[in-house]
C-alpha cells in the first residue's frame, strides 16, 4: 500500500453552533478511488471544500506530500496539485472544449498573464490541453462549444480541464449527478482509468458507483466519520445499515 498523499487530522470546521465537520481524520492514496458517502448534511461537501481550500478549517490539520495545506487558499492548493470538481458544472459554456482546457493548462504557466501573445502560441499549453481532453475521452469532441455538449460530456470536460492543470490529487464532488446509466458507465469508466495515476476522492450517492469504482469507503453522518475502510467491511457494518443506508439490501444498490 502506497503512502497518503493527502491526509487529514481531526479537521473540524464549525458554522457558530453549528459543526458540519467533526473530528475528521482520513488519507487517500495515489491509485486508489476513496469514496466518501452519507446522507444530505453529512458534511461531505464542507470536506470537500477544507480540502480544496475553498474554506478554511476551524481546526485540525490538513496535510499533503508531507507538507500542512490547512488554511491556504483555493489558488495555492490548485497549484500545488489538488484539482476538484463542483456539484454544478463549472466551465465556460460559449468556448470550445479545447479553448477551455488550454485556459485551464494556461493558468498554470509562468505566461499566463501575456496579454500581447496569442494563447494559440505556446505550445506546451496546447500539448497539456489535448492531453487533458485524451485522458479524459474528449479528444474527438476537441472543436465542440462546450454547451452543445451533453451534461455528460460537460462534466467530463470539467474533469478535464483539472487534468489539465496536471494535478497529483482530485477530489470529485457528486461526478454522476443528473446522468442516465449509459452516461454514469461512461463516468465510471473514466474515473477507474484516472485512479491508476491519481489519488481520487470521491463524493457521490449513486451507490452502484460508488461500489464499482471505490478501493476504500469512509461513511460521514453529522459531520463524524462512522466507519472507514474496505467495501466490503462497510457493507456489512450494523452502524452503516442503520444510519445510512437503511438495511444491507440498500448497498447493493
Amino acid at each position: 500500500m502506497s503512502e497518503a498523499i493527502l491526509r487529514t487530522e481531526n479537521l473540524t470546521r464549525r458554522f457558530g453552533g453549528l459543526v458540519a465537520v467533526n473530528n475528521v481524520s482520513l488519507d487517500i492514496r495515489v491509485g486508489e478511488v476513496h469514496a466518501v458517502i452519507g446522507p444530505n448534511g453529512a458534511g461531505k461537501t464542507t470536506l470537500t471544500n477544507l480540502l480544496s481550500g475553498d474554506l478554511p478549517p476551524t481546526s485540525g490539520q490538513v496535510h499533503f506530500q508531507g507538507g500542512d495545506i490547512a488554511g491556504l487558499g483555493s489558488d495555492r492548493i490548485s497549484r500545488l496539485g489538488i484539482g476538484r470538481s463542483y456539484q454544478k458544472t463549472n466551465i465556460f459554456l460559449p468556448f470550445t472544449v479545447f479553448e477551455n482546457c488550454r485556459l485551464a493548462a494556461q493558468s498554470r504557466t509562468p505566461h499566463a498573464w501575456r496579454v500581447f501573445h496569442r494563447a494559440s502560441g505556446f505550445p506546451g499549453i496546447n500539448r497539456l490541453a489535448d492531453e487533458a481532453m485524451e485522458a479524459a475521452g474528449l479528444a474527438h469532441r476537441r472543436e465542440r462549444i462546450a454547451a452543445t455538449l451533453s451534461h455528460g460530456e460537460q462534466r467530463q470536460l470539467e474533469i478535464a480541464m483539472c487534468l489539465a492543470t496536471q494535478p497529483r490529487v482530485l477530489l470529485l464532488d457528486e461526478p454522476l449527478a443528473g446522468m442516465g446509466p449509459h452516461e454514469s458507465q461512461r463516468m465510471v469508466e473514466l474515473i477507474k482509468k484516472l485512479s491508476e495515476g491519481h489519488a481520487i476522492m470521491l463524493i457521490e450517492h449513486d451507490m452502484d458507483a460508488v461500489f464499482a469504482v471505490a478501493h476504500r469507503l469512509t461513511v460521514m453522518v453529522n459531520g463524524e466519520v462512522i466507519e472507514s475502510g474496505t467495501p466490503e467491511a462497510v457493507r456489512a457494518s450494523p452502524a452503516v445499515q442503520l444510519a445510512y443506508l437503511g438495511g444491507e439490501d440498500n448497498l447493493h444498490g
